[in-house]
């Protein structure tokens, strides 16, 4: 549903954001479930979940704000970037978000928080000096789609399980490199006839529990990018429409990724890990990543085809 008068919702994007936690839910189960019989305590997996979930959830816009070194701005501050918002806000119908400066030079955007109510936008300096005024206007109304949408706390939600799955084996894998699974527990086994197999038995523990985690994070991993690229695309659409200029989005996209090969290779690599929620990916060229294989953004030219349609739309007589 939107939370905006004049931005239609997108059927396909509710559905897929239905499923898409419906299957955490069931994912989130079977997690507990397999810690629970590898011998994990209950209590302990439901407090450690709950307390990370809470965090992620109600202070989402701070990490995304501060891991990308972005700040809020007043009106004063950033008078440009305000003056759109305030356009497209009045445009739409809906309550203005909070707005947001990143002083980089990665020319980006992105838009978080856990509700419309929440909401944070958030443009980078090197966005604002490369785009016109049409262009970045078209970049603003994607982002105010996200928020119309809610698809930011479904992502949000949707990611955190993945996050912790992949924190989980991390952890796994280095007591492993560090002591061999088991190993931290040698005085352990050293008492009493039965310290053997419990020795034993917590290598087995922590093998599960590292299975389990690859499997968890390798599901959640397909699952939010597969949503993350179609709400892309329903962004792209509602923002065009928003503006009435998808020709102007189309040369921000183009704009923009062409921009991307000029940035060095080591700020690219540091931006990549916030991926699913910028306008478009900020991936390095050399070599390949998870955002070049696994991408959380749709092809540029799926993104161009798209925009051309709608121009083709809106350019036929009533």
């Amino acid at each position: 549903m939107s939370t905006a008068r004049n931005i239609a919702s997108d059927r396909g994007l509710t559905i897929r954001m239905f499923v898409t936690g419906l299957l955490i839910v069931v994912l989130y189960g079977a997690v507990i479930g397999l810690l629970v019989a590898f011998g994990v305590s209950m209590a302990l997996v439901l407090v450690i979940a709950a307390a990370v979930l809470f965090c992620q959830y109600w202070f989402s816009d701070k990490i995304a704000l501060y891991g990308m070194g972005g700040h809020l701005v007043t009106a004063e501050q950033a008078p440009e970037l305000h003056g759109v918002i305030d356009r497209l806000c009045a445009l739409a119908d809906m309550k203005k978000p909070r707005v947001a400066l990143a002083n980089v030079d990665v020319p980006n955007a992105f838009a978080t928080g856990r509700s419309p109510n929440n909401a944070v936008i958030c443009a980078t300096s090197g966005l604002i000096r490369r785009l016109d005024e049409a262009e970045l206007e078209a970049v603003l109304a994607h982002e105010l789609s996200h928020v119309a949408h809610r698809d930011v706390a479904v992502m949000t939600i949707a990611s955190f399980l993945g996050m912790v799955a992949g924190i989980t084996t991390r952890m796994m894998l280095w007591m492993g490199l560090l002591g061999g699974f088991g190993g931290g527990y040698g005085g352990a086994r050293g008492r009493g006839g039965r310290g053997g197999s419990g020795g034993g038995n917590l290598a087995m523990i922590e093998m599960g529990v590292l299975l389990v985690s690859i499997v968890v994070y390798a599901i959640s991993f397909m699952l939010t990018r597969a949503l993350s690229r179609y709400r892309e695309l329903a962004a792209d659409r509602s923002g065009a429409l928003l503006t009435g200029k998808p020709s102007a989005l189309a040369s921000a996209l183009v704009k923009v990724n062409g921009e991307m090969s000029r940035i060095p290779t080591r700020d690219l690599r540091k931006a990549e890990s916030f991926n699913a929620f910028y306008f478009t990916p900020a991936t390095a060229r050399n070599g390949v990543s998870l955002s070049t294989v696994f991408s959380t953004h749709p092809s540029l030219q799926k993104r161009l085809d798209q925009l051309s349609k709608i121009e083709a739309e809106l350019a036929r007589p009533a």
